[in-house]
């Protein structure tokens, strides 16, 4: 299987598929239980108001992809519409805030490899270590998983779920889903942004509908069909999740292996078990490539020490910022272990980067996209319920907004430093991007 029809462009099937792995991922792993911790069956509601609010976000991004279609995505159009200090400020935010995601990943997939094989706790951090060092060798050496390969994994990922919701719906008991706000509506705002990282992805679109033969139409079926498929299946799993494990949910370290054990065969428990920790392994594996090439691209601009710029370019590999990624993911992963594992800090400092992400972005579509056009309005409602969900995460703001901070200070430091009579091309609004966001 290939993910480029043969005259090289992407096709609609294909471009659907890179929708659905984009959204689809590692959040089904691990959120039930996460959301099921932070407001217990209330998590329904959860994730049906992150559904309600990826419909206009995702809507916009696709009107951005038809309409602006560029492979550096978010930043460009921060970029374009808001200046170089915003642009830098995306960057910082994908480089070290949503970086914290890294290390969950990691652990998530040894946590579902011990459980299958029966390893013993204590081994998970050596495992989940495993976890970050293997992709940082391979993309030491330039090679990264295919494309068609990772959509192959989401694809039984997704399978998995389906399998595991059909075994476990019988064991769903009515008395599970009472007391339903047991940590009242607080509880369920902090599920709210637990969620974003399972509907994180809609800007891939952004990134590759250049390659689509027909672009508005691939952006838009590609969306809807996502939007769709992805609410279906998160909305389904976590009602079954809650109804099934009870109060058991919210202490689940693998929620889908735990649905697993109430199914009779013992195949289904060692299929997820793999599919977790392979799926897992493959997105880091690409998590790491495109943050490397990000801090490659942020240095060549000039917004990180220039000695990181070597292979910022097509095809070149960019070693020195792939170091200065592993020192990003290291330090966030000895914050896990003295946090006893405790992901939830780490998903939110993720998530809560991501928002910030996505009020720039959605107000540079305000201001990039035609007044009064459907993609305009959405952009409005996005960037509103965007700006909603960043006062949800206010809690855990501090690194976005220290970040924003550093990009800030380097500007005026730019400014002070100018001379009469020169310009400082970073600090100039361009249409081009300097990052890629991370899929």
């Amino acid at each position: 299987m290939s993910t480029r029809t043969r005259d090289g462009r992407i096709g609609l099937a294909e471009g659907i598929a890179l929708y659905v792995a984009s959204v689809l991922g590692t959040g089904l792993l691990a959120l039930p239980a996460l959301a099921a911790e932070a407001a217990g069956p209330g998590s329904i509601l959860a994730v049906a108001a992150v559904i309600v609010l990826a419909v206009p976000l995702a809507g916009t991004f696709a009107a951005l992809a038809a309409r602006y279609p560029d492979p550096g995505g978010v930043a460009s159009y921060v970029r374009r519409a808001l200046g170089p200090t915003a642009a830098r400020m995306t960057g910082y935010w994908f480089m070290f805030g949503v970086a914290a995601g890294g290390p969950v990943v990691a652990v998530l997939g040894a946590q579902y490899v011990a459980l299958t094989a029966g390893i013993d706790a204590n081994a998970v951090p050596w495992l989940a270590f495993a976890f970050l060092v293997v992709p940082l060798g391979v993309n030491a050496f330039g090679v990264r998983t295919a494309g068609a390969v990772q959509l192959v994994l989401t694809a039984l990922l997704v399978g998995v779920v389906v399998t595991v919701v059909w075994a476990a719906a019988p064991a769903v008991e009515p008395q599970n889903f009472t007391p339903f706000l047991p940590h009242g509506l607080g509880g369920v705002g902090t599920a709210v942004v637990l969620f974003v990282w399972a509907f994180a992805g809609w800007e891939v679109g952004t990134h590759i509908s250049g390659e689509f033969r027909n672009p508005r139409r691939a952006v838009l079926v590609g969306t809807a069909v996502t939007l769709v498929l992805s609410g279906a299946c998160y909305l389904v799993l976590q009602v079954v999740t809650v109804g099934a494990l009870g109060t058991a949910a919210g202490t689940s370290a693998a929620p889908l292996l735990d649905l697993a054990s109430l199914a009779d065969s013992p195949a289904a428990r060692i299929a997820v078990g793999v599919v977790g920790g392979i799926v897992a392994l493959g997105v880091l594996n690409a998590y790491l490539a495109a943050f490397a090439k990000l801090g490659a691209s942020l240095a060549e601009n000039g917004d990180l020490p220039r000695w990181f710029s070597a292979g910022a370019d097509a095809g070149a590999v960019p070693r020195r910022a792939l170091v200065l990624t592993a020192v990003v993911m290291v330090v966030y992963f000895t914050l896990v272990l003295a946090n006893g594992l405790d992901l939830t800090p780490f998903v939110l400092v993720h998530t809560s980067s991501m928002t910030a992400i996505y009020v720039l972005g959605m107000i540079a579509a305000v201001c990039i996209l035609d007044r009064g056009s459907l993609g305009w309005w959405t952009a409005i409602v996005a960037a509103v319920l965007s700006a909603g969900l960043l006062v949800l995460a206010a809690g855990s703001l501090l690194p976005a907004i220290s970040l924003a901070l550093i990009a800030v200070i380097i500007a005026l430091i730019r400014r002070r430093g100018r001379r009469p009579g020169t310009t400082v091309a970073t600090d100039t609004p361009q249409a081009t991007s300097d990052t890629v966001a991370p899929v």
